[in-house]
C-alpha cells in the first residue's frame, strides 16, 4: 500500500511538514489552529500599522481594511478558516461592529455564492461566539 496521499493539497501539506521538521524538529506538530492561538488579537494600533494609514495618512483605517479582507477571503470560498477566523477577530478589535462583518459577508454571496458565504459566516459566528463569552 502507498503512504502518498491522493489529494494534492493533502500531499503539499505532507511535503511541507517534512520540510519544516527539518528545518526546525519542534515545528513538527505544527498545525494552523496552533498559529491562530499565537496572536489571538492584534493591537489596534499594530493594525494601524501594517493595513492602516501608516504610509498614506488619507488611505483607509485599519477597520476598513479588515473587511475588506474579510470580502476577499469570502469570494474565494472561504477556504483559509485560520485567516478568516483571525481578520473576524482582529476587525472586531479595529471597530467593526458585528452587524458589518455579517453584512460584508452577506454581500458576497452574490458574488461568491451562498455556499461561501455561509461558511465564512459560520467561522465569523465562531469566534463572534467567542467574543460574546469573553464579556460576560
Amino acid at each position: 500500500m502507498n503512504d502518498t496521499p491522493n489529494n494534492p493539497f493533502e500531499a503539499m501539506m505532507a511535503q511541507a511538514q517534512e520540510m519544516a521538521k527539518a528545518l526546525n524538529p519542534a515545528l513538527e506538530s505544527f498545525s494552523p489552529k496552533g498559529f491562530e492561538a499565537l496572536w489571538p488579537k492584534m493591537p489596534k494600533e499594530a493594525m494601524e500599522l501594517m493595513f492602516g494609514n501608516a504610509v498614506n495618512k488619507d488611505g483607509l483605517d485599519a477597520r476598513t481594511r479588515l473587511l475588506l479582507t474579510l470580502a476577499g477571503l469570502t469570494m474565494q470560498g472561504a477556504q483559509a478558516d485560520t485567516a478568516v477566523r483571525q481578520t473576524v477577530r482582529h476587525a472586531l478589535e479595529a471597530g467593526a461592529r458585528e452587524q458589518e462583518i455579517v453584512e460584508t459577508i452577506g454581500q458576497m454571496s452574490v458574488f461568491a455564492g451562498i455556499p461561501a458565504m455561509t461558511r465564512a459566516l459560520n467561522l465569523a459566528k465562531e469566534v463572534m461566539g467567542d467574543s460574546e463569552e469573553d464579556e460576560t
